[in-house]
């Protein structure tokens, strides 16, 4: 990603970042190439920032034809029916985008994650999975880490005004200021597989309870054949029987999930804008970050509960049990 220099052009319309995070870190940004699943309304908007900021590319997967549904919280879909009348999700937001700012390539890639090969995504240096089946993030993850040059991974999710993001950079290397001095850094993040392997009983307290109810969610959409969001409060009793099944399974009281945050998550499936912003210019923020090399990066989740206002990271790993 290290590549030729910024170009005049380049220098003179990204001036204000540059003054920011310099010219070193702009120059990687403008040769990263970014793929990224799902769009809904914290997908458009970390969209947007990516894209405002200058990366090389980015390549949008959503197959979805526009209806009704897709315009909630999605900016990049105009509300105009003949403008997207038997257009997918994809190319909509991929139009929008290119108007945000003419130096970054968008492209429209068709087809399903889960069928895609290792080689695939060879091509980008970023994976960025809006709104996956725990199946496809898993699939995904396992894909970027077989490769030889590292890819960095993110899922984001975002239901009522509730958002997750996972982070795996695999062995990461940056760059901190500390006092007068910069020094090189090193983290090692596990997989996806990993951090929601981890039993719960060693995992404090403290932690958000948004880790624990989006795992019970994932395993009813998954038991239950489910596609996102594909539930209502008709679904309550089997999500708290999951629930019971997995703090048994992992020795810990029910009290661990409240009912009534599932019950917020079935309920709400449509995002809540303003969490989308919040949500979407932190997962922008981070994978700016990782590109850059610049800067603490978060590890390994990220929670964001409109109820109360809060985000919260959290660092689910295996070394509550080592």
């Amino acid at each position: 990603m290290d590549g030729e220099e910024l170009t005049e052009q380049e220098t003179a319309l990204y001036d204000r970042q540059i003054r920011v995070w310099g010219a070193n870190a702009q120059r990687r940004l403008t040769k990263a190439h970014i793929l990224v699943s799902g769009i809904k309304g914290t997908v458009a908007e970390f969209c947007k920032n990516i894209v405002l900021a200058g990366v090389g590319s980015v390549t949008l997967m959503d197959d979805r034809l526009v209806n009704e549904e897709a315009l909630n919280a999605n900016f990049l879909i105009l509300p105009d029916e003949n403008a997207y009348s038997g257009k997918t999700v994809a190319e909509i937001c991929c139009e929008s985008l290119k108007d945000f700012n003419p130096m970054v390539r968008v492209s429209v890639e068709k087809g399903d994650l889960s069928t895609l090969g290792t080689n695939f995504f060879e091509q980008f240096d970023v994976v960025v999975i809006g709104y996956g089946s725990r199946a496809t993030k898993k699939y995904v993850n396992e894909k970027c880490r077989k490769l030889v040059k590292r890819v960095a991974f993110y899922t984001v999710d975002c239901r009522d005004s509730c958002g997750e993001i996972f982070v795996d950079l695999q062995d990461y290397k940056y760059m901190k200021k500390k006092l007068e001095e910069t020094v090189e850094c090193e983290l090692n993040f596990p997989s996806f597989q990993e951090a929601i392997s981890v039993p719960w009983k060693p995992i404090p307290r403290r932690t958000a309870k948004l880790y624990f109810a989006m795992r019970v969610i994932e395993v009813f959409e998954e038991s239950e054949g489910r596609k996102h969001g594909e539930c209502s409060l008709l679904d309550l009793a089997r999500v708290l029987e999951i629930k019971k099944q997995l703090c048994e399974a992992n020795s810990v009281s029910e009290s661990h999930i409240p009912d009534s945050l599932l019950e917020r998550l079935i309920t709400g499936t449509t995002e809540f804008p303003p969490a989308c912003a919040i949500v979407g210019g932190i997962l922008a923020q981070e994978v700016i970050k990782a590109v850059s090399g610049k800067g603490d990066p978060l590890k390994n989740f990220f929670y964001y509960d409109g109820e109360d206002g809060k985000g919260v990271m959290e660092d689910i790993s295996n070394s509550f049990t080592s």
